[in-house]
């Protein structure tokens, strides 16, 4: 009898354990269709990788759910790239909703009643869309909320006084809307920041917000500062008691203004110092990006006519903002031609490159125009642009981040009895990759577009080792190219060291540099044991010219068998990608026709052959 109770008890666990789960995988698939109509209802840009066979708690874009995987609990679609009226009866079903950012889209339309709904929504941001219309909203519906941001907007009418009632609100951002009326007293003891910048209030600041700073209320027409009544009369004195105060007024200027000297001399020797310390850490970077400082809110009203924002192009499913991206912990890896490359690690754990661009000198709406194209062209062996942020003084650009490296690092890098060094194959892959991505790159644009920057530093290697060639189409919107010193010297065709300007032809013979680098192991300019500088095109010429050919060729090749033969005709390719006068440099599609013929069986293992460029974009 007793066996048959245990028995019952286990069954009824396993049958409550089995409905409690199947509970919740309904609750999921009930947010998860939520999320499919949200989608569907309103047109975006850039495609969601939401799909009804996948599962909403692993890989979708911009949504995270609870440890449980039973719900879902944030939702992140910066710049994705919407545009229209937030469909009802969608996000408003979220629950269990918790973080909802919305930010940099082109959302229009009232509030949404809908998310009156959230009632465990703790962070709300929809900063620069277009909403608009009075909030009419009941913020006491919102127990939880901590952040509000509805900046950037077109939001009109008074502040709605139900904000006082959001006991746990600590930030509050209602900044560049056209908000009337006086600012109500809002107390909100937890409130540690708030910005009403640049509305249409008036009247004076309620004494429960005098706390914080001046420029949260500047761009209105208040009284910042303590209100009139709260100022006591000064007590007027007589005799002596005047002579005294008049002195004590005269020493205290004195007195402070020597302080002020000080202070001023103190603040020019440690401006003196940053700066001697920026020029050898790029800005001052350090390897982070500047926190706080450039906070899109700041960096877009110097600017707030053009709307300045971080630019993604199609295809990229990335759910991050400009805020994001300086929030994120970042990696130098190296300075190159145009600027400064970091790793940037977000808070989804998405890993990207940054390049901050310098000495750029084409305006505006060249410098788009040319990100334009850049992010247009897709191809396995090109880094894709994914996004890119212009403003009067930073100028960023997005890339995929290559997990392995560039072929600079993995040739120069580490050394060591640790090292892995690479073989013939790889090296001739990474060759007809570059070969094949620069080719592609020359069919844009009618045939006219030039790549630019070809180096080691540049090529990195995709998922089959195929080299991958980055950072190109810059030279354009870049000043014209300083004088060739160290490693960007070796790379470079003599007639781009006397005009200053990239061609087709002279990528042929960055490219040819290139090779020989592969085959040689050595840097395109490099020291002997001695202080001579050695260019290694001029070393090669010398090399061959005697006839020690074998010498060229980087020691650790020579431990492959069979593979003298290919290693010779690639050095005759590269050769004749070097040669002095352009005209005498082989085309891209014929340059590629050679590299591939070194090696056929690579070809055929490699779908893609780019033997004949693809049509103009």
């Amino acid at each position: 009898m007793r066996g048959l109770c245990r028995i019952s008890v286990i069954l009824l666990v396993l049958f409550w354990g089995i409905y409690c789960m199947s509970g919740n995988a309904e609750v999921v698939e009930e947010d998860k269709k939520a999320l499919l109509d949200f989608a569907a209802k309103l047109p975006h840009f850039h495609n969601l990788n939401w799909s009804e066979t996948t599962s909403v708690c692993k890989n979708w874009t911009g949504v995270t759910c609870n440890a449980e995987s039973t719900r879902v609990v944030g939702v992140r679609l910066p710049a994705v790239g919407f545009n229209g009226k937030i469909p009802s009866d969608t996000l408003g079903r979220l629950s269990a909703l918790e973080i909802l950012s919305l930010r940099e889209n082109r959302i229009r339309g009232d509030f949404p009643e809908d998310f009156t709904k959230l009632r465990n929504l703790s962070m709300l941001f929809l900063q620069f869309n277009d909403f608009s219309g009075e909030l009419h909203v009941d913020f006491s519906a919102w127990k939880n909320l901590t952040v509000v941001n509805l900046s950037n907007n077109r939001f009109s009418g008074g502040i709605p006084k139900s904000l006082s009632k959001m006991s746990w609100l600590m930030s509050l951002n209602l900044a560049n809307n056209s908000l009337s009326g006086e600012i109500p007293d809002l107390g909100l003891p937890n409130l540690a920041e708030l910005d009403l910048s640049n509305n249409n209030l008036s009247g004076s600041v309620p004494k429960s917000l005098q706390r914080f700073p001046s420029s949260a209320f500047v761009g209105n027409n208040v009284a910042v500062g303590v209100a009139q009544s709260d100022l006591s009369p000064l007590p007027k004195s007589k005799g002596k008691s005047r002579i005294w105060w008049r002195d004590s007024w005269f020493w205290g200027i004195v007195i402070g203004c020597g302080v002020l000297v000080l202070v001023v001399l103190a603040f020019v020797f440690l401006y003196i110092a940053c700066c001697s310390k920026r020029k050898d850490d790029d800005d001052g970077f350090n390897g982070k990006f500047p926190k706080g400082s450039m906070s899109p809110e700041k960096a877009m009203s110097r600017d707030q006519g053009s709307r300045n924002r971080l630019v993604f192009f199609e295809g990229c499913n990335y759910a991050f903002d400009l805020e994001d991206l300086l929030r994120a912990s970042a990696e130098v890896l190296g300075k190159g031609t145009f600027g400064m490359s970091y790793k940037a690690i977000l808070e989804d754990a998405n890993v990207v490159v940054v390049k901050r661009l310098k000495e750029v000198s084409a305006g505006k709406r060249e410098f788009e125009q040319q990100m334009e194209v850049i992010g247009s062209i897709r191809h396995d062996n090109v880094v894709a642009l994914r996004a890119y942020y212009y403003s009067k003084d930073e100028k960023l650009m997005v890339n995929d981040h290559c997990i392995q490296g560039s072929v600079s690092s993995m040739l120069h890098g580490r050394k060591g009895e640790d090292r892995i060094p690479l073989d013939w194959e790889t090296r001739l892959k990474i060759t007809l990759g570059a070969a094949r991505g620069t080719a592609h790159i020359h069919s844009i644009n009618g045939g006219k577009f030039v790549h630019g920057n070809i180096r080691s530093s540049n090529v990195f290697l995709n998922s089959e080792n195929y080299g991958c060639v980055s950072d190109f189409g810059l030279a354009t919107v870049m000043s014209p190219l300083a004088p060739p010193i160290s490693r960007a010297a070796g790379y470079r065709a003599p007639e781009v060291t006397d005009t200053r300007k990239s061609t087709q032809a002279s990528d042929v013979y960055s490219l040819g540099v290139f090779i020989l680098e592969l085959l040689t192991g050595k840097s395109p300019v490099h020291t002997t044991g001695g202080d001579e500088l050695v260019h290694l095109v001029r070393w090669v010429h010398s090399v061959v010219r005697e006839e020690w050919t074998a010498e060229v060729f980087d020691l650790e090749l020579l431990r492959f068998p069979h593979v003298e033969e290919e290693m010779v005709e690639m050095l005759q390719i590269a050769l004749s990608c070097v040669a002095r006068v352009p005209d005498q440099r082989p085309k891209m599609p014929h340059l590629l026709k050679m590299i591939e013929d070194v090696r056929p069986s690579l070809c055929e293992t490699h779908p893609e052959s780019s033997s004949a460029p693809a049509p103009p974009q």
